[in-house]
């Protein structure tokens, strides 16, 4: 059928076409989760390593496989060295559970006794609650250390096939783009190739003023907390850099284990409340000035559909879909803004232009 003819098509033989299509690409998507959340992240990688293998392979005169593989081993190393600083504040953590259990039992004899004051149970009724959900707690342990073994087995896979596919991206890289170019019509080989350069270019762009902006947010925050003596500032700093990565969502995360942390290792309230106000500071202050100036206005994609991007991916692929949100809708936004027939949606996945705004506002 001739793609003009669609446009005389009834308007309810469209919609049911659209539902269909979003339908049937939503259920590939989840079903074909184990694969294609590796395959984009080694993508994302791949951008990101292009230039240091293209500089290991022309300037260094590498061959291909070992600039590659070069570039993947950097990488790996990279992660293994923030991984391994993470682990080592968590072991550390981990030697202060007594601290933890005791700061647990204060806290639940302070709230037995605002509870009995205020709704009048008595502490025997609240004793045999707890003692009630501990025992569910207890009998399903066995499962939740099975799932948590489980869970860290198909971490280790997935992490695997990650850098595998990377490498085989950065070998095969002229090999996919010859392919996408051939896929499309003679006539589109200029916006197909322009299509890819973009997308190379903002992505790029985009991660590595993300990670930027990642080192300068954990930075400042380990800086403030250790130089105000709360406990564990290197691991708060951490958490609160790597959370920052998603948006909205993430900074409370870490806002809610930062105060987590604190309150079992301080008895003091008032820590408790200066991490609060750091970390809002921080995000403040992240949010309206160095996300712009670092990461850039390339990736123009406004608030509504972040949060709902955020929400879609962690439905579709929990964890793995809340860090891919963004670069997808990144690149959907640029096809979209490069196809005549899609530019409407473009318009909805961007962000309000300054100028159009203040020129709207005066007519």
């Amino acid at each position: 059928m001739d793609l003009n003819q669609t446009k005389n098509l009834p308007f309810y033989i469209k919609l049911a076409c659209v539902l269909f299509s979003l339908i049937a690409l939503f259920y590939i998507v989840i079903i074909a989760k184990e694969i294609l959340s590796p395959l984009i992240f080694s993508c994302l990688f791949s951008i990101l390593l292009l230039p240091l293998a293209s500089f290991f392979e022309f300037k260094l005169r590498l061959p291909r496989s070992a600039a590659s593989m070069l570039s993947v081993l950097i990488l790996l190393t990279s992660l293994s060295l923030i991984l391994y600083i993470i682990g080592s504040q968590i072991s550390n953590l981990a030697d202060d559970w007594p601290l933890f259990q005791q700061q647990l039992n204060s806290s639940i004899n302070i709230i037995q006794n605002w509870i009995s004051t205020t709704f009048h149970i008595n502490s025997t009724k609240q004793l045999t609650y707890l003692h009630t959900a501990t025992t569910k707690v207890m009998a399903s342990g066995t499962v939740v250390i099975g799932a948590t073994l489980l869970s860290l087995s198909s971490m280790m896979l997935f992490l695997v096939f990650t850098f595998i596919y990377t490498f085989f991206f950065l070998l095969y890289r002229r090999l996919i783009k010859k392919f996408l170019t051939s896929v499309f019509l003679d006539e589109n080989t200029a916006l197909v190739h322009d299509i890819i350069e973009q997308v190379q270019y903002i992505i790029r762009k985009y991660i590595v003023g993300l990670l930027i902006e990642m080192a300068i947010v954990a930075a400042v925050v380990c800086l403030a907390f250790w130089a105000l003596g709360i406990k564990y500032a290197i691991l708060l700093g951490l958490i609160t850099g790597l959370f920052n990565i998603i948006p909205y969502i993430g900074i409370f995360t870490a806002l809610v284990l930062s105060t987590l942390i604190t309150f079992a290792t301080a008895a003091v309230m008032s820590k408790v409340i200066i991490v609060i106000i750091i970390l809002v500071v921080v995000h403040l202050i992240d949010s309206n000035i160095l996300l712009p100036l670092v990461v850039g206005s390339k990736v123009r994609i406004n608030a509504l559909i972040t949060v709902l991007g955020v929400i879609i991916g962690e439905m579709i692929w929990g964890i793995p879909g809340m860090f891919l949100s963004i670069p997808v809708i990144a690149v959907l936004k640029i096809i979209f803004d490069r196809v005549e027939s899609l530019k409407s949606w473009g318009i909805i996945l961007g962000d309000e232009d300054h100028k159009e705004s203040l020129e709207e506002t005066d007519t």
